[in-house]
């Protein structure tokens, strides 16, 4: 199957286009310059590589026409955010392919009400990111369910590997927290450290859509929460880092209106937009329809993002502690 990859070369691409190449497939990574893949792998040698800027093709209306010009089996998008790209891409494809695989969200759900949290729960999005996703996906669905196209939905939690900073304990990006761990610091934690976050690791979620492209007749037309087998607390997140480095962590609890202060404005609005959402999400959907089973749990994805880090200089620490499970 010819299988064209938009976002090929990012976080999951670089996982997914390998994983395709080795299945058999024809592959044809579109990207917006000539970025390279996180991970060196070999099977790139054998992949077509295509230059599209997304969205200057969109303002002229041409982009669904130069990836249909592309040939496609299949289309899997991993850099959509709203309904009318989604539907540019559509109206092109339309009856001209088998599947798209659309790269969505967690955050689809918006707070969690019943955990862990189902593909059937009610929607409540907030924030441009989680509204979007989810017109998006209302979108693809209704036109899945009712006018026959043939889409899918993943949903990736918060999605890890090598090559870049994983969601830290403190809900945001900052690594300085990893090495505040490392060295037993003290680290001040919003409200009680029981918020969640839901990691995944990339190639988990390449996996999960080599798997709904093999089994097309139960995935057309459903969505699927790709992420690991449990969500962590920070609280739990912080202490299992700290033991990496033979440390106990030196936690402090502070209310959220208080906490906010201690840090920056771009700290602040990513540790809220991760314990305002703290997903908790399940994967019984994708293991039963599916078959997907994750590689490692949030905690060994995490420690080998946090590996390149320390190994690449991003990171002040050395290793001490056991390997996590």
């Amino acid at each position: 199957m010819r299988v064209v990859v938009i976002g090929g070369s990012g976080h999951v691409g670089t996982f997914l286009v390998p994983r395709l190449v080795e299945a058999g497939h024809e592959v044809v990574s579109v990207s917006r310059g000539r970025s390279e893949p996180y991970q060196i792998h070999p099977a790139w040698r054998s992949v077509e590589q295509v230059t599209l800027d997304r969205e200057v093709e969109e303002a002229e209306g041409t982009f669904g026409e130069r990836v249909l010009a592309l040939e496609p089996d299949a289309v899997v998008d991993m850099i959509c955010f709203t309904p009318e790209s989604a539907g540019q891409l559509i109206e092109a494809l339309r009856g001209r392919v088998r599947h798209l695989l659309h790269c969505g969200t967690i955050w689809v759900h918006g707070h969690s009400t019943l955990v862990p949290t189902t593909e059937d729960l009610p929607r409540f999005p907030f924030g441009e990111y989680g509204v979007q996703k989810a017109r998006i996906e209302a979108y693809l669905l209704d036109e899945a369910r009712r006018g026959g196209f043939p889409a899918t939905i993943l949903h990736p939690g918060h999605i890890v590997g090598p090559g870049w900073a994983p969601v830290n304990p403190a809900g945001n990006f900052d690594v300085r927290v990893f090495e505040r761990l490392a060295k037993g610091s003290e680290l001040a934690l919003p409200n009680l450290g029981m918020e969640t976050v839901h990691h995944v690791h990339a190639d988990d979620v390449a996996q999960a859509f080599v798997l709904a492209l093999q089994n097309w007749s139960v995935a057309v037309g459903e969505s699927f929460h790709v992420v690991s087998p449990a969500a962590l607390t920070l609280r739990g997140y912080a202490e299992a880092v700290s033991g990496w480095f033979g440390e106990k962590a030196d936690l402090r609890f502070v209310p959220w209106d208080q906490w906010r202060e201690g840090v920056s404005e771009e700290e602040a609005a990513g540790s809220w937009d991760h314990i305002a959402h703290s997903p908790n999400c399940s994967i019984a959907k994708a293991t039963k329809l599916l078959g997907y089973r994750p590689r490692y749990t949030s905690l060994q994805a995490v420690r080998e993002a946090l590996g390149w880090l320390i190994e690449h200089g991003w990171v002040e620490a050395k290793w001490s502690g056991a390997v996590p499970r």
